[in-house]
């Protein structure tokens, strides 16, 4: 372990992105792995005829679970590190996949495909990257978060296609089988081998720094022309001093309003598509067109926060929702596939690129030694959404017969996700990297 330390400090810049490249793995599968529950509400509510709530509730499950565990996680993974700590995640998830195939009740999938699959992905999925990611990178953080998340997209290309097709000749339970070997023979040994919390664990510095003294050719003066607020920067953040400021709630519900928005359009997307006459192909397709879509979507609105600001790239994100159930509403009326692929192009290439501004954010205001517990709270808030969304699209789905209402109550939690985090105002606190270069060439 020791030769295998020392190469990695050989070669500082490199292994940043070595630790983006397995986060990007790790991504494709995990996160599609508990966004494939939405391929799976079809069949089961063919064979169980349970109404969409109750089958909704398997994922809000997981997210309630995913809510509890947050906390956890953020002190757990600064003292194990994410080497150790994902590949138990990994062997959970994919209990979760061989269990789920025996359930008949549903208490049984609320456990499975709720608590263990959407419940324990939550260790290697956005919040779970979030909390070391950004650790390596400062200059650059927006971008190599994108890139890190936009592997969903690829992930989802490849993956919901074929589930579905297994789906069709094999099944869901084989579906599920299928989905638990790939998960454990893939990110098993990619996480264990490869994967570090931070530079600092193995000697190196944020942005491949190999010392103190230089930073990209800067002086170390030079690095701090980002701080707008150095009472707030230079503060010792620990949990319970982030609680009693006006920013970490604003933050929180940012977060809250924007999964609510995200995870409620992810889970009934299909089921819907499906009510008003479309194939089982392009629903499927669909599905994982917005992930790829989201591809080009994170990369492109992460590189757009380190330039114009984290509220800007929110902001473009949102309204990128807010597109997208005004697309979902007009399918009601006029289902065209037209409508299909701008509903698509606006979730999955500008809504999810909030996804990299989720994993940037909190660590300019927050960073420090204790950053991860911080965020482990703020992931709390956000998986409330996340489990709020999905229920109450289906519960007013039941009790109207029709998503219209929540398509319109979806739109106004994105609307005020917008507004909370240009209160939170992370501007204030630090300025992005092309921000900073702005104001260094005004000096001069």
């Amino acid at each position: 372990m020791q030769s295998f330390n020392s190469l990695l400090v050989r070669t500082p810049f490199f292994y940043g992105w070595v630790v983006v490249g397995v986060a990007f793995v790790t991504m494709a599968l995990g996160v599609n792995a508990r966004t494939s529950f939405s391929l799976l509400v079809p069949p089961l509510s063919n064979e169980f005829g349970w109404d969409r709530a109750t089958i909704a509730g398997t994922f809000s499950v997981g997210f309630i679970t995913s809510t509890i565990l947050s906390p956890i996680l953020g002190a757990l993974i600064g003292r194990v590190g994410p080497q150790f700590f994902m590949p138990v995640c990994v062997v959970v998830v994919a209990l979760g996949f061989v269990l789920a195939p025996y359930s008949t009740e549903p208490w049984h999938f609320y456990i499975t495909l709720g608590a263990m699959v959407v419940g324990g992905s939550v260790g290697f999925s956005y919040i779970g990257h979030a909390f070391f990611l950004p650790n390596w990178f400062e200059r650059k953080r927006g971008l190599a978060v994108g890139i890190a998340f936009s592997g969903v997209g690829v992930g989802s290309i490849l993956i919901f296609p074929w589930m579905q097709q297994v789906i069709e000749t094999e099944g869901w339970r084989d579906a599920c089988l299928a989905l638990a070997i790939i998960l454990v023979v893939v990110l098993l040994p990619l996480n264990f081998f490869l994967q570090r919390g931070r530079p600092e664990d193995i000697g190196l510095r944020p942005d491949g720094r190999v010392d103190d003294e230089t930073a990209a050719g800067r002086s170390p003066d030079a690095r701090d022309d980002n701080v707008v607020d150095a009472e707030w920067v230079a503060k010792n953040w620990t949990l319970p001093i982030a609680l009693r400021t006006g920013r970490f709630w604003w933050l929180s519900a940012a977060y809250f309003c924007a999964l609510f928005a995200w995870y409620a359009v992810l889970v009934h997307q299909t089921k819907f598509l499906r009510d008003i006459g479309f194939s089982t192909e392009l629903t499927a397709y669909a599905l994982g067109l917005v992930s790829f879509a989201a591809i080009f979507g994170q990369i492109m609105i992460g590189a757009i926060s380190d330039r114009v600001g984290r509220e800007v790239a929110w902001s473009i994100s949102m309204i990128g929702f807010v597109a997208c159930y005004g697309f979902l509403v007009l399918l009601k009326s006029y289902p065209s596939e037209h409508l299909v692929y701008a509903m698509i192009i606006a979730q999955g290439l500008i809504g999810y690129g909030m996804a990299s501004v989720f994993g940037s954010v909190a660590a300019d205001m927050f960073s420090g030694p204790r950053y991860a517990s911080i965020f482990g709270v703020l992931g709390l808030c956000s998986t409330l959404g996340a489990a709020a969304g999905p229920w109450v699209m289906g519960w007013l789905y039941d009790l109207q017969g029709t998503y219209t209402q929540a398509f319109y109550l979806c739109a106004a939690m994105a609307v005020v996700s917008m507004i909370c985090m240009w209160i939170s105002a992370p501007r204030h606190v630090r300025l992005v990297a092309g921000q900073a270069a702005k104001r260094i060439q005004n000096r001069v």
